[in-house]
């Protein structure tokens, strides 16, 4: 059986150490990895029925599986066994937590070859692990999620959480994107336990895929991958947008061209100004996949200028775009046109199982289209929702069941158009069966198998202490079953069992312990180097099992314990106070019953090392260099590395470059000298700067001080001392004037209808540095601001300061008039006069409202009303005695709790003119067809009342008028084609005008007859004769029956399969002539023609020609369709080269 190549999805954690535990099996290693990538060869596929065997097996094992599951046994009953070796419980198991992945499902019953039940084992884990203080591996507690950061986040820290319990406790490493952090390296990372903080983070260097390594003396684990995304929103190009014209009635695409972003945006549009927000409807849509405002149908109402809000979908950051202005233009009005699909989802979409899915779908086209949806080969779920006017299908807690074809249709009177794609659901790996804890004798078979269930199908790969395990030797791996021969004690560690497919991986992890072993030192010899006078320690930490007896010697003695020398506890030799003469080789031995092992310990004293750092403190101005020195005096025999810090963290001059530099000098005998310049100093650099001087024999750290001169820091906390109805008397404290006296002060605002912060003028003006008090003024009376406040000196401005508390000003007479007063329509005997609201930012105060005054033009006397909604934007008067359309001279003013403010202009607004009050004049009506009669008339004389459409009535001789059937039209319409008519029969028509007052009088009775109906028969008997591309075509005449039309002529249509141009051809004869333009299939239909109409459709003829072949004159082919039949059977001849394929 040919097996997959496991996984390898750590390979750059593991490299430089995947054969340094398996000595002498590299090259095979390495033959087999490069044998598994290939695949197997065509001669190793073996008989075609080996696959479906292995079939039967795997089920066979399945059925077995649920049939022997054991009942719990618990673990100490399951080490009563040991003494039994071929017993299938000799291997010693128990669960272990898991990550990436959730517990055994019902539905797939635990099952392993040590017979344990999974929930038994489970409930008995706790207890195992505290029995006795027992060491083991590690085991997460806590493993770190996806995480996104807002960039603009006061915080300017990542916190990416990981935990592990272990004894001993676990250490921990961290990796981005398959490299190791060096937290000493790069003084943005520090560790808080098993914690990565990661400080002044950015997308750049920190963007990617964060994995948590817990180590301890038993072995090691990796974490499941978390993602770290940043947010942010940018700002829009300041570049003014030009405008754009259409005519009416045409569709219009508006692009909104987001700024860089991340993640999600959400898309809204502002019309001429905010808060006025476009409102979607049929006619009106905004994709939230390409933000651009989409209008099928424009309008005059529509002109105006457009803005593109978008929100970050996490921080809630807005931005605004430039306005874009759209107008009509004045050479017509675009005509009827078929909808045009401008928007819609992808032809592939991919979602993962539980998620919500919106498909988008949106046409322009006159008129309006309508959009309907549907799932090709199925029907959409009942839990799906149709938005925005059927624009968008949404599709909740999406299941693998709804995957499939979705089509949207766009459509309307002059034709239609669709779109389909193909939705895909997808998901994450799930275990069904997991590894749990195992302890094993030497030279027992372990067994392991985990499953998982996903889509795609999961594949596996095993990981050893974090590093690649492949099959080699006694190790086995098939997939998901990993089976070690003969286990040893090198075979001891943790485990982990991963399954993934390209959404996502899960892992299940064990730890495997044999318990006998000889003690073994890691590392031997050991050398070390000391200081004079200093104390030293000598460890001695084999690993054994049982735990060993430890002795230490020096040369052939035994190590007697004095004042000076002891031996800890933990086997430890201790050295207090050492001289020149405790140099020497100092031997640890561990033993126990199963052997003995010795550790050399080579120990050389040297002479403490002294660093000087000079200067040790200086003062610069922003912008300008200086240069450290570091001065270290060592032993000859020694060499010296250097580091830099920077407040106690280390100096990263590969990011730092541009401000950092390490210059080395030329060593002397006893000394080494580093220098450390500083370019482009910024106030950030400000503080200590540390050098590091490290020797094999021991490490000394000095500091110097660093002084910035600068722009000021933020000033302190701002206070509003006073607040009246346009001023603000503000108060603060002063901020680090960074070495540089503060010359003045700039007060900001910031109100909710303010585009962010904005300079307020000042009382006095300037505020120069000495204040820490000052006057805002000019403010808008009952408007709730923050303040804050901006220092500056003669190098800069500094950053401004935090914001007070926000206040309101003090009420005050409204100031600002209603603009763009207006009026007109309305029902007869009204007055309807409009207006724009005032912003509630001139409002002033409480209890705002307007005052309607009007009077009748040439009168003297106001009438005046109060309106008491601040929101309101129109009031009707009506009056029974002036007549319609008559002129009133109207202002709009407005007042509130304090008084009353100004009135706008006077304009002359007319009232209502009333409903139709003539009928339509020369009424005609005439039949088109069978079922067709159009009918025109004349408008009625100008006048009060004029119509804004008409009402066309029409019903049967012999019928109520009552039950007849009603057509309206629009605006000045005066023709209309009535349509579904019975043929050959006599109708009544009346015309009527109608306004939103209501209906005129209608018109007396016209008739009209319809045509006869077109004939039934349908052309038959087609016979054609092909020669090259030309196709000669003749059929039977077709006879009209008494009640049908006379047949007037024949119209022949020819299409091409796949194209979407069709060609008609009309003929008075039963036969004709068609030309085929190029190669491909045709089809080829006959009607009738005559006055009632089109007649019935033949039978299809279908003509195929070669590509790029023309037929010789002498080669034809003659073709006919059997009498009688509905089906068409064609012998056609393909003309062809006779050159080989």
């Amino acid at each position: 059986m040919n097996r997959k190549p496991p996984l390898n999805s750590h390979t750059s954690l593991a490299s430089t150490a995947a054969a340094g535990w398996m000595s002498g099996s590299f090259n095979e290693e390495a033959d087999l990895l490069t044998l598994l990538q290939k695949g197997p060869s065509p001669t190793s596929m073996g008989s075609p029925w080996k696959p479906f065997l292995l079939l039967s097996v795997i089920s066979g094992l399945s059925d077995f599986a649920r049939a022997v599951a054991a009942r719990p046994i618990s673990y100490a009953a399951v080490l009563r066994m040991k003494a039994d070796s071929s017993s299938v419980l000799n291997s010693r198991s128990r669960p272990r937590q898991h990550h990436g992945g959730g517990l055994v499902t019902p539905d797939w019953p635990a099952f392993s070859s040590h017979s344990l039940s999974a929930l038994s084992l489970f409930g008995s884990q706790e207890d195992y692990r505290s029995e006795d203080g027992e060491e083991f591996g590690p085991v997460f507690i806590h493993e770190p999620g996806d995480v996104v950061f807002p960039l603009d986040s006061d915080e300017k820290k990542v916190v990416m959480h990981c935990e592990a319990r272990g004894n001993p406790p676990p250490t921990y490493s961290w990796y981005i994107n398959g490299t190791e952090v060096d937290a000493e390296a790069d003084y943005r990372y520090s560790f808080i336990d098993g914690n990565l903080i990661i400080t002044n983070a950015s997308e750049s260097r920190d963007y990617g895929k964060y994995q948590c390594k817990a180590e301890n003396g038993f072995g090691t684990v990796l974490g499941r991958e978390a993602l770290l995304q940043f947010a942010y929103l940018g700002a829009f190009s300041g570049k003014t947008r030009g405008g754009v014209s259409v005519r009416e009635g045409q569709g219009v695409v508006l692009m909104c061209t987001p700024p860089p972003h991340s993640p999600e945006i959400i898309y809204s549009w502002v019309f001429n100004e905010f808060p006025s927000f476009v409102a979607e409807d049929s006619r009106r849509f905004i994709s939230q996949d390409t933000g651009n405002l989409y209008i099928s149908k424009v309008q005059p109402s529509d002109v105006g200028s457009y803005i593109c809000l978008v929100k970050n979908a996490v921080t809630n950051a807005r931005v605004l775009s430039p306005p874009t202005p759209l107008t009509l233009k004045t050479d017509g009005v675009m005509g009827e046109y078929e909808p045009k699909i401008e928007v819609h989802f992808p032809t592939s979409v991919l979602a993962a199982k539980g998620v919500t899915v919106r498909l988008e779908c949106f046409a322009l086209g006159n008129p309006v289209p309508t959009i309907t949806w549907r799932k090709i080969n199925g029907n959409i779920p009942k839990k799906a929702r149709l938005r925005k006017s059927q624009a968008v299908l949404e599709i909740p807690n999406i299941q693998l069941e709804d995957s499939g074809t979705y089509e949207c249709k766009a459509e309307n009177p002059r034709g239609g158009t669709a779109f389909k794609g193909h939705l895909q659901v997808y998901t994450l790996p799930q275990w069904v069966r997991m590894i749990n804890d195992t302890q094993m004798d030497s030279g027992e078979k372990l067994q392991w198998e985990c499953k998982a269930m996903g889509r795609p199908r999961p594949t596996y790969h095993w990981l050893l202490n974090g590093l690649p395990l492949t099959s080699q030797g006694r190790v086995e791996i098939m997939n998901g079953e990993l089976t070690i021969h003969r286990v040893q004690q090198a075979d001891s560690g943790m485990y982990q069992c991963v399954a993934g497919n390209k959404y996502g991986a899960i892992y299940s992890n064990a730890e495997l312990k044999i318990l006998a072993s000889p003690p073994v030192f890691v590392q031997n010899p050991v050398r070390v180097i000391a200081t004079l006078g200093k104390d030293i320690s000598l460890e001695c930490k084999p690993r054994a099992s049982p735990k060993p007896r430890i002795t230490w010697k020096r040369g052939d003695r035994r190590i007697q314990q004095s004042r000076r020398i002891m031996l800890l506890r933990n086997n430890t030799l201790r050295i207090v106070n050492s001289s020149r003469a405790d140099e020497g080789n100092y031997v640890c031995r561990a033993e126990n019953q199963l052997g003995s092992a010795e550790m050399t310990a080579i120990l050389w004293v040297k002479e403490a090392m002294r660093v000087e750092l000079s200067p040790s403190r200086v003062e610069v101005t922003v912008g300008e260099s200086v240069v450290l020195s570091c001065k270290a005096a060592h032993d000859t025999s020694l060499d010296v590395a250097f580091q830099w810090f920077f407040n106690q963290k280390p100096i990263n001059f590969q990011q730092d470059g541009g401000h950092f530099e390490y210059i080395q000098t030329v060593r002397a005998r006893q000394s080494s000298t580093v220098d450390l310049m500083i370019r482009s100093i910024l106030l950030k650099h400000a503080g200590k700067y540390g050098c590091r001087a490290q020797t094999s024999a021991d490490a000394v750290f000095t500091e110097a001080e660093l002084l910035v001169r600068g722009p000021p820091g933020p000033p302190g906390v701002v206070i509003v001392e006073e607040i009246t109805d346009t001023t603000a008397t503000l108060s603060w404290t002063r901020g680090l004037d960074n070495h540089s006296p503060i010359s003045t002060y700039n007060l900001q605002a910031r109100s909710p209808f303010s585009l962010g912060w904005q300079t307020v003028k000042t009382d006095p003006e300037p505020v120069t540095g000495d204040m820490e008090s000052a006057m805002a003024v000019e403010l808008n009376p009952w408007v709730e601001y923050e303040f804050r406040v901006v220092a500056s000196n003669g190098i800069g401005t500094g950053d401004p300061s935090a914001p007070s508390r926000g206040v309101r000003t003090k009420e005050a007479v409204p100031s600002v008039a209603p603009s763009n007063v207006s009026g007109g329509n309305g029902r007869r005997h009204e007055l309807v006069i409009s207006w724009e609201p005032v912003s509630e930012e001139f409002q002033n105060g409480e209890g705002f409202g307007y005052i309607v005054a009007f009077r009748a033009n040439g009168t003297r006397g106001w009438k005046e009303k109060m309106v008491t909604s601040a929101d309101s934007t129109t009031y009707k008067y009506r009056d029974e005695t002036f007549p319609p359309l008559t002129p009133f001279e109207v202002k709009v003013g407005v007042y509130n709790n304090k008084g009353d403010g100004p009135f706008s202009k006077v304009v002359i607004i007319h009232s209502a003119e009333g409903e139709p009050r003539e009928a339509p004049s020369d009424v005609k009506a005439y039949s088109i067809s069978s079922s067709e009669i159009r009918v025109t008339w004349n408008p009625p004389n100008p006048g009060p009342g004029r119509p804004r459409g008409y009402e066309v009535s029409y019903w049967k001789d012999m019928e109520q008028e009552e039950s007849g059937n009603k057509q309206r039209t629009v605006k000045n319409e005066t023709s209309v084609v009535l349509t579904g008519l019975e043929g050959n029969s006599l109708y009544l028509i009346t015309v009527k005008g109608f306004n939103s007052i209501g209906q005129g009088p209608a018109t007396a009775a016209v008739t009209a007859n319809t045509r006869k109906a077109p004939p039934a028969q349908p052309p038959t008997n087609l016979m054609w004769i092909q020669e090259g591309n030309n196709v000669s075509l003749n059929w039977d005449p077709v006879r009209a029956k008494d009640n049908e039309s006379d047949v007037i002529g024949y119209m022949v249509l020819l299409k091409q399969e796949g194209r979407g141009h069709n060609q008609v051809t009309r003929t008075i004869n039963p036969s004709t002539m068609l030309s085929l333009p190029e190669g491909g299939t045709y089809i080829i239909e006959v009607r009738a023609l005559s006055e009632g109409g089109e007649g019935a459709v033949s039978s299809q003829v279908r003509v195929v020609t070669s590509s790029g072949v023309r037929a010789k004159s002498s080669q034809h082919s003659v073709h006919c369709t059997p009498r009688g039949l509905t089906w068409t059977a064609m012998l056609l001849v393909l003309l062809v080269p006779s050159a080989s394929w």
